[in-house]
């Protein structure tokens, strides 16, 4: 699991590429902690090379859209496929997000 971040202007883009499962989600969780900290303006979860999410992953997704509601800022996730967006279906994740192909 990689997970690259940049920043520019008001967007934080958060490119994570590989497996976010169990294991993966421990250091994932540490590299978004800024992102977490920071949430005030946009920010984009890019999930195009992102091939599996476990709900360890889904948690770190939820305590970045908690940060961004209370800190007035906005999540997409962009590009997940059909395996994560049935994920997201079946856990409710697909209403709680900004979803962009």
């Amino acid at each position: 699991m990689d997970i690259e971040i940049s920043k520019q202007d008001n967007v934080t883009t958060a490119r994570l590429i590989g497996r976010l499962d169990t294991p993966a989600s421990i250091e994932a969780a540490k590299i978004m902690e800024p992102v977490q900290e920071d949430a005030s303006g946009t920010i984009i979860l890019d999930c195009n090379e992102l091939s599996y999410i476990s709900s360890s992953g889904l948690r770190i997704f939820l305590g970045i859209r908690k940060a961004a509601s209370a800190q007035g800022g906005k999540v997409i996730v962009r590009g997940i496929n059909p395996d994560i967006r049935n994920v997201f279906m079946i856990t409710g994740f697909l209403n709680l997000f900004q979803i962009e192909e």
